[in-house]
């Protein structure tokens, strides 16, 4: 039997030990978190922030809208980034400009500095957290690869855990009065600090595949190349998969507690904390996804998560009673964990184009997050919110039905956890 000595010896690809593999898994899970604890401290003070500037909700919107501009040129521009730098260095770079942009607009916002400059501070912390949405990715689809197992779903459920960290700072900002800067101001400097101590546990993206003997498919080292990535078809199925499933999140973030309120004739409160019960399925269904991708197989899965996205929006838009909508609501939440990390891994499964293909991924993910809730807004007015989720769920059903496209590769080696 290997003792613990022997298994930190042990060598694997690149020369890694184990202790090496581990120490990059557990430095990509406090990534992935600072990640969502960035985001989470601003939008917990928000309530402040308004009264602040004396903003208008349009304005506030406005503000919204900075972060999501910005992280879409992060995520358009990180595979190019990262072509010239590297996974490693790019998410360094990144979790510095977060940090900045949140001080920017943290100091910005408590002295008065005004609402374009609360905006561009915004805008820097979407840029610097796009751009570090894909190299944390792409690092993390090459551990996975390592590892020989599925871990991606528990690095976003580590994301989903520092997003729940940051809102219960805010909360907790906002009954002490702390002003905006300080409480803003502190988180980022954790996060600088942090993110420069565990980034440098990162190892090189390119581990992971065996190495090409017949020049066949060589890394696309040109923009042009990369951006050749997006009319593959594998790309284009896969990022099918993500759009389905980031509009069956991003939906649910936006309209899920008004349309529970103005559809179902629940209080205020109830539709925040289905909210909340909607947050909580994704969280444990992506815990409980990595072992059972492992069993099952990507593809499975998928289908599996599509049958329950579903069945659950069905339910909680044809639900005559309350009750029956929340059971739907939790089949939602299962439903929409899986598709956003899985796809991921299978648009980072040749690493050799792992960058260009994650980024092209990550940018159609972040566009239905960016642009669909607002469609579902416009046709809300029309026809209901209840009824408008019905692009989601046309949406969810072609992802389902193109799963294939996430299929692993034939050749993975494990290695001994």
């Amino acid at each position: 039997m290997a003792t613990p000595s022997s298994l930190d010896t042990r060598t694997y690809d690149g020369g890694l030990t184990r202790r090496d593999v581990v120490r990059w898994r557990n430095a990509l899970f406090v990534i992935f978190a600072l990640s969502g604890l960035a985001i989470a401290t601003w939008l917990g003070r928000v309530p402040s922030i308004r009264d602040l500037l004396h903003a208008s909700t349009l304005q506030m919107g406005f503000l919204a809208f900075g972060i999501s501009v910005g992280a879409i040129v992060g995520v358009i521009s990180s595979s190019h980034i990262i072509a010239s730098f590297g996974a490693k260095k790019t998410a360094t770079g990144a979790l510095l400009v977060v940090a900045v942009g949140l001080i920017v607009a943290g100091i910005s916002a408590t002295l008065g500095a005004g609402f374009w400059a609360i905006l561009v501070g915004m805008a820097i912390v979407g840029f610097g957290n796009g751009t570090l949405d894909v190299a944390m990715n792409v690092s993390a689809a090459a551990c996975e690869r390592v590892l020989g197992k599925t871990v991606m779903p528990l690095f976003h459920a580590s994301f989903s855990l520092g997003t729940m960290v940051g809102a219960l700072l805010g909360a907790g900002a906002e009954r002490l009065s702390l002003p905006v800067a300080v409480h803003v101001s502190t988180v980022a400097v954790v996060i600088a600090v942090a993110g420069v101590v565990f980034v440098r546990r990162f190892q090189s993206e390119e581990l992971g595949h065996a190495a090409q003997t017949d020049g066949a498919g060589a890394t696309e080292s040109s923009w042009r190349g990369r951006l050749a990535i997006w009319a593959t078809p594998g790309t284009i199925l896969i990022g099918l998969i993500v759009l389905g499933m980031s509009t069956a999140e991003g939906s649910a973030n936006d309209w899920l507690a008004l349309a529970m309120v103005d559809g179902h004739g629940v209080s205020n409160a109830a539709g925040s904390s289905i909210l909340f019960v909607f947050l909580t399925a994704m969280t444990v269904a992506r815990v409980a996804g990595s072992p059972l991708i492992d069993r099952y197989g990507r593809v499975l899965m998928l289908r599996l998560s599509a049958v329950s996205a579903i069945v659950g929006l069905l339910l909680v838009i044809l639900s005559p009673v309350v009750w029956l909508a929340v059971i739907g609501v939790v089949f939602w939440g299962f439903g929409a964990a899986l598709g956003f990390p899985v796809g991921l891994s299978a648009a980072a499964d040749d690493s050799r184009n792992a960058a260009a293909r994650v980024s092209a991924v990550a940018t159609i993910g972040y566009v239905a997050f960016l642009a669909l809730p607002p469609v579902i807004g416009v046709l809300g007015e029309r026809f209901g919110l209840l009824h408008s989720l019905f692009v989601v769920f046309a949406l969810i059903v072609v992802a389902g039905l193109v799963s294939g496209a996430a299929r692993e590769p034939s050749r993975r080696r494990p290695v001994e956890s």
